[in-house]
């Protein structure tokens, strides 16, 4: 990719507060690539990540291999962060047991829709180990204050023990909400008027992960400790910006689907009937996070080439960003002003991939790079 101007990389100026990062020990100056930003804050593995229409920034961090000291964070301009919405949500231990409702206890994601309200998915599957009872949710946060709109649990009918709660999408207008599963792989549906919830192509493969299929990161196959290529189903989810289609694509598999939301929003259709609408679009590799821009474009991180990249509507796909710095990109936002955030979990670098040893890079970071028009 050739170098941008200088003028359209220039940070934009946040609005910071100057409490100390709690969790913050590397310095807090980005690095730049040309036009890529790098911004190595963390000592916690983060996944999430969210941007508001005011360029506040959002990230998570799953209870993995090991308990993050926040679930959820506000990174300021400075480096700094604060636990979002407080402390008492972050806190998660014997304590809290008793209230699985109240308290992040393994936050996947986090998005910010288009109303400007952060939701928080919290899988709580500590480690993969199985859903906490009472614990895996939705979360909406009014952003203007920090309070605690809605909470909406699921039950072991829509989300079964060995589940797991990945990304989700809002639609605002319509007042639904998807949310991928890829534990055993299906496309939660909720009706926010009226709080009914299906899970939609359980029994489809699109939503499962394809069998054959080994990513191969930096010249390595993905392999658990035993030899195992992990089974990851319907990861990354997008939705366009009519809210007509939902994109959606499994972790361990090469192939990008979508369906249109007329289908997944009438709770009346039988699943036959679903899945008879679900439609090819494209053959990508191994992807993670997704997100659609204004002009009907899928963005997606592409893990096995430590890459960004970008379906075009009308066919092809071309890269935004590689770098061989990356190491397995995640989670992808968008701000208002054309500027991709996304986070870098090196999932492939942690003990379970490693025969027990965890290779990590330290710091984790997120990154920045200017979007220019397509």
């Amino acid at each position: 990719m050739g170098k941008l101007p200088v003028y359209l990389v220039l940070l934009a100026v946040l609005t910071a507060c100057t409490t100390n990062p709690p969790t913050n020990t590397a310095a807090p100056t980005p690095i730049t690539r040309a036009a890529l930003f790098r911004y190595p804050y963390f000592t916690d593995q983060p996944t999430g990540i969210a941007v508001s229409r005011n360029g506040r920034i959002f990230v998570s961090f799953p209870r993995w291999q090991s308990s993050p000291r926040y679930s959820v964070v506000e990174v300021f301009a400075d480096g700094a962060m604060r636990p979002f919405p407080d402390e008492t949500w972050n806190s998660w231990g014997a304590t809290e047991a008793a209230h699985p409702e109240a308290h992040f206890i393994c936050v996947q994601s986090v998005v910010v829709d288009d109303a400007d309200f952060l939701w928080v998915v919290d899988a709580a599957s500590p480690a993969f180990k199985g859903v906490v009872p009472g614990g895996a949710k939705l979360v909406r946060f009014n952003l203007k204050d920090g309070t605690t709109e809605r909470v909406i649990p699921f039950d072991k009918k829509i989300l079964p023990r060995e589940g797991y709660l990945n990304d989700l999408r809002v639609d605002t207008e319509k007042n639904i909400a998807y949310v991928t599963e890829s534990g055993t792989g299906a496309i939660i549906v909720i009706d926010l008027n009226s709080g009914r919830t299906r899970r939609a192509l359980a029994d489809h493969p699109s939503t499962k992960a394809e069998a054959g299929y080994v990513p191969v990161i930096d010249g390595k196959e993905l392999r658990d400790e035993r030899g195992n290529v992990p089974q990851i189903h319907v990861d990354g989810i997008a939705l366009d910006r009519q809210s007509q289609y939902l994109y959606y694509h499994a972790l361990t598999a090469k192939t990008l689907y979508r369906i249109h939301t007329r289908y997944l929003n009438d709770f009346n259709i039988p699943e036959a009937d679903l899945a008879a609408n679900v439609e090819k679009v494209a053959e990508t590799g191994g992807v993670d996070g997704m997100e659609m821009d204004g002009s009907g474009n899928v963005l997606f991180t592409a893990l096995e080439e430590n890459a960004v990249k970008i379906y075009h509507p009308r066919g092809g796909i071309t890269t935004i960003v590689k770098d061989e710095h990356l190491h397995w990109p995640d989670s992808i936002s968008i701000s208002p002003e054309r500027y991709l955030y996304f986070t870098d979990s090196q999932i492939n670098l942690t003990a379970r991939f490693n025969h027990g040893t965890d290779r990590h890079v330290a710091p984790y970071s997120f990154y920045k790079i200017w979007l220019a028009p397509f």
